[in-house]
Formats: structure tokens, C-alpha cells, sequence
């Protein structure tokens, strides 16, 4: 389970990510990613944590598998949120092929496309 200040929950910023973001897409997921503007210079505590967003359809399967899909990528993201630049905003959208993709599979995209996201130089 992701911690509560990493989810990504309002509208707007599911919008801005999605809208605003670099997307790299794999056979089971599509990941975009809105990278943290954040200024070192400005005052404040610390910087925004990474929140991470997911959005899985009615085409992925029926509410079983849709939420099983879910817990699978909350568990995924909540191991490489140490990995994104702190204040950045991740959707995961799940493809029609992601119900029937094992965990190995689903790990193995997400990395991809965050390494691909991340310039190469992650994971």
C-alpha cells in the first residue's frame, strides 16, 4: 500500500500529469510522468513527495481483476518511489492486457518505462 502524502488523488493533478507529462508506453501498462518543478532555491521545509496515481478501466477486466491489478501496481510503485525526482506526479494506466499479466510481467514494464521516463539512468 502506498503511503497517504504518495497518492495522487485530485482530478487536476491526474489532468496535469497526464496532459503535462512524458509518457513511455509497454505492452501491459502506460506510464506518465510529470517531473517535480520544483526550485531548491525557494524557502520551504523540504521538497514535495513523488505521488503516484493509477488508472485501471472496465476494459482490464471485471472488479476482481481490476483491483487486483491495482493492489499489484500500488505494491510495484510504492518500491521505486525513492527512484523519481521528489514533487513529480506518476499515472499508471493499465492496459486491456495487464488482468491477464503476471507480477514478474507488470514489474518488468513499469521499470522499463520509468527507465525510459528517467533518461536511462534508473533501475
Amino acid at each position: 500500500m502506498l503511503p497517504t502524502e504518495n497518492r495522487l488523488r485530485r482530478r487536476e493533478d491526474f489532468a496535469t500529469a497526464v496532459r503535462r507529462g512524458r509518457r513511455a508506453g509497454r505492452p501491459s501498462l502506460v506510464v506518465h510522468l510529470r517531473s517535480g518543478a520544483t526550485d531548491p532555491h525557494a524557502p520551504g521545509e523540504s521538497a514535495p513527495p513523488t505521488r503516484a496515481g493509477f488508472v485501471v478501466s472496465k476494459a482490464v477486466g471485471g472488479a476482481v481483476v481490476r483491483n487486483q491489478v491495482k493492489r499489484r501496481l500500488r505494491h510495484l510503485m510504492r518500491e521505486r518511489l525513492a527512484v523519481l525526482p521528489p514533487g513529480s506526479l506518476v499515472v499508471v494506466r493499465a492496459l486491456p492486457g495487464a488482468g491477464d499479466a503476471d507480477p514478474a510481467q507488470l514489474a518488468r514494464d513499469l521499470d522499463a518505462a520509468l527507465q525510459r521516463l528517467l533518461g536511462g539512468g534508473a533501475r
